[in-house]
């Protein structure tokens, strides 16, 4: 769609129509540099409208019954199922992550998220107690809390934004939606099937635009009490002041400096494609990647040798190349902040072992503009390096050695986020006594990223507050009340 061709023009989804914006942003492909479509710049008369309709939808949606609520959310799901391929062509030029990584993770999971909560909300149980020596029964009641505030973040475009809407819409909530302004072509194609599957005007809107415009005037809102965000620290914030004065309701999804500790037990030929894996998926653009490897001291050489070589196998193409490894990175801004860490990098003695200002990137001529980056590792780098504590979110993974598993423990915990870690031994007691001493909201141990969409996602320190998945994700989006009656 770039050059001679016509842009792509997303509109804002409001009470379930498509709405034109009076001003619009540009949205730029990652894999050319190029404007490809534009996205619409809303404010606080479209969070009005959407405001409006989405209270309009509560009384009759949260009325309907947990089975009817499932029924449309596995109707859903089968719509994006059949528009897989479609979707998955979206992703890849929205957001530059390789096609074969949005056919079979971002768009199968957004399925999934929709059969998942579809599936969970029809087995949700109250509690009940009885006092016979005062004649009481107390019992729970759990009910949907009204509009809730969605915003969801551009490196797993559709994958986070169904992970809030499912579960917000099958507890009975009416939702407003703002998906990223780099990233809204898939939310806007989800909307063209919301009717499709039964899911009635203004349960969920979307409305695009920019975090200071349109975001702050969702999260201001008076009438929206609940705001669910994946996304980064200064921008939570914000969030959690301008929530402040309505007491409203708070799950934060944050970043991530995710330590990965290999001992001198671990099984090599299983750690270092998963831990390559781990560092430079979808370009090292998920909060989940691994962006500190800690490797015992007596396998430290070997493991480097075996991982920068893995490292160079890993290709950086064009996202439709099916055997690219990775993509674009998201925006040119993105890339030269990556690009200032290995250069800070330099400047302290550290070491370029493979990628950036080290390997030659090869692509063709019409993607030279693109926002692409070699995957690279750094050594002879200290702990109190910034990339040693700040979350990069892109393809540099610094790699380190260690002594013992006290001292290591201390090391991978001297940040100040607590996402996720990954743990590689074959020593099933220091698998488990490791695991429980680091502070890190998920632990994988011989592996990485497998997800058990039942127990609780979300980090410890700044890397956010509460938690996601299926029991936490029904708590957050209902309000509990207990109920005493004296018979």
């Amino acid at each position: 769609m770039a050059g001679t061709k016509e842009l792509l023009m997303l509109e804002n989804f409001i009470d379930g129509k498509f709405l034109p914006c009076n001003s619009y942003i540009d949205s730029y492909d990652p894999s050319t540099g190029e404007v490809y479509c534009r996205v619409p710049d809303s404010g606080k008369e479209e969070i009005d409208a959407a405001v409006q309709a989405a209270r309009r939808a509560f009384p009759g949606w949260s009325s309907r019954s947990p089975q009817e609520r499932s029924q449309v959310l596995n109707k859903l799901a089968d719509l994006l199922e059949q528009s897989l391929e479609e979707l998955a062509q979206a992703e890849s030029r929205d957001q530059g992550k390789t096609l074969t990584l949005a056919r079979t993770m971002d768009i199968p999971r957004s399925v999934q998220n929709f059969r998942f909560f579809a599936s969970s909300v029809l087995h949700y149980t109250s509690e009940c107690t009885q006092m016979d020596h005062l004649g009481c029964m107390h019992y729970t009641v759990r009910t949907p809390v009204g509009i809730a505030g969605l915003i969801s973040p551009w490196n797993l475009p559709l994958y986070l934004l169904t992970w809030k809407i499912a579960p917000a819409i099958a507890a009975g909530n009416t939702v407003i939606a703002k998906p990223s302004e780099l990233t809204s072509v898939t939310a806007w194609m989800l909307c063209k099937l919301l009717d499709k599957a039964g899911v009635p005007p203004g349960v969920v809107n979307i409305v695009f635009g920019t975090g200071p415009r349109v975001g702050e005037a969702l999260v201001s809102h008076p009438e929206v009490p609940l705001i669910s965000f994946t996304g980064s620290q200064p921008t939570a914030e914000r969030i959690t002041q301008l929530s402040a004065p309505h007491c409203k309701k708070l799950s934060l999804e944050l970043g991530g400096k995710n330590p990965a500790i290999i001992f001198e037990d671990a099984n090599l030929d299983e750690c270092i494609p998963a831990t390559v894996r781990s560092s430079f998926a979808n370009q090292g653009e998920i909060c989940l990647c691994t962006s500190r490897i800690f490797v015992q001291k007596s396998i430290y050489s070997e493991f480097l040798k075996r991982f920068v070589e893995a490292t160079r196998k890993w290709k950086v193409s064009v996202p439709s190349d099916p055997s690219a490894s990775m993509g674009a990175l998201i925006s040119k801004a993105h890339l030269e902040k990556v690009r200032n860490y290995v250069k800070k990098a330099l400047t302290e003695g550290a070491r370029i072992q493979c990628g950036e200002g080290v390997d030659e990137l090869h692509l063709p001529a019409r993607n030279q503009a693109g926002y692409f980056m070699l995957p690279t590792v750094i050594t002879d780098i200290k702990d109190e390096s910034c990339c040693m504590r700040e979350e990069i979110f892109g393809p540099v993974t610094c790699v380190t050695p260690f002594h013992n598993e006290e001292e290591v423990i201390q090391r991978a915990n001297n940040v100040k986020y607590g996402l996720a870690a990954t743990v590689w031994s074959r020593d099933v007691g220091r698998v488990h006594r490791v695991a429980k001493k680091l502070q890190s909201g998920l632990v994988w141990t011989n592996c990485w990223l497998i997800r058990e969409l039942n127990l609780p996602f979300g980090g410890m320190k700044s890397s956010g507050i509460g938690r996601e998945g299926a029991k936490d994700s029904y708590d957050f989006f209902t309000e509990i009340k207990t109920i005493t009656v004296k018979h």
